[in-house]
């Protein structure tokens, strides 16, 4: 059996991200601000009564055993004990490597769908839970609200934050987060900010030193985008974003983008469209 209609799995930006600290496992410790956009991976379900998850997509150098969206399926069948299974099929969309978070984004959207799919009536608060053990950008996906993030990024506290259009652009490489906290002179230790202070334009991203260094595309992408907006990273890369007031503007600005560098325009979402997914389940 089929889910009438794909689910999405949007794209986060980090409108800023310092690092504050170390806990002592070696996990750094964040502040950042979450905003959805409206551009999606979207995911296919297709329902059966054989105890099995099975990937029916493609994902070059993710083994189906490590894709996050295999073991979210499983793990809600651990927790759960659901015999039956699931073919998920996964229309990619967001680049991997890229910092808008689509491998948690896709681990999410599967908790949260076949949650429901499954009719297992799991809080929000416990599916968020489970995400964390999936990787600690799952949980906000799982929410669905844009949120001020701390920690390792999973203590939340919803924001309600303007919802411009941005301009996302995506330079043609991957970028391992773990490479990029492992950089030895990547910043560790920001002064503690709050969110009057984000607000007020006291935020950066502590990440795009070391990723202008080890990746020239980025700081090219970087640099062009700049001459037109207030240009970021977004997580540890490699897509950078730049908000516009108009859809308009932000469409010329991307039409004009170097040859070459391909990206997207979307909407600033403080509600996931994973979120409205939901809710028209439930209305």
């Amino acid at each position: 059996m089929a889910a009438d209609r794909p689910w999405p799995a949007p794209a986060k930006l980090n409108l800023f991200l310092h690092i504050v600290g170390r806990r002592a496992d070696g996990y750094h410790l964040l502040q950042s601000v979450f905003q959805f956009v409206d551009h999606c991976d979207w995911l296919h379900f297709v329902l059966h009564d054989a105890d099995r998850v099975q990937r029916l997509s493609d994902l070059p150098g993710v083994p189906p055993q490590q894709d996050l969206v295999v073991r979210a399926a499983q793990l809600l069948k651990a927790e759960t004990g659901y015999r039956g299974g699931v073919d998920i099929r996964v229309e990619k969309h967001l680049p991997m490597g890229g910092g808008l978070g689509g491998g948690s984004s896709d681990a999410a959207t599967t908790l949260v769908a076949l949650n429901r799919l499954w009719g297992l009536g799991l809080s929000i608060d416990t599916l968020a839970g489970l995400g964390l053990r999936l990787g600690a950008d799952v949980p906000v996906f799982v929410r669905g609200h844009a949120a001020w993030a701390e920690g390792v990024g999973e203590r939340l506290q919803p924001v309600s934050l303007p919802e411009p259009w941005f301009v996302v652009l995506m330079p043609a490489v991957s970028i391992a987060t773990a490479e990029v906290f492992g950089d030895p002179e990547l910043t560790r230790h920001c002064a503690p900010i709050t969110i009057r202070d984000f607000l007020h334009g006291a935020a950066g991203n502590v990440c795009e030193p070391v990723v202008r260094r080890k990746y020239p595309q980025v700081a090219m992408a970087l640099d062009w985008l700049a001459t037109r907006a207030p240009a970021r990273m977004t997580g540890t890369g490699a897509c950078i974003f730049a908000a516009f007031e108009d859809e308009g503007a932000a469409r010329e600005t991307l039409a004009a983008r170097p040859s070459g560098l391909d990206g997207f325009v979307a909407r600033g979402r403080n509600r996931s469209p994973l979120v409205a997914r939901l809710e028209s389940c439930e209305s």
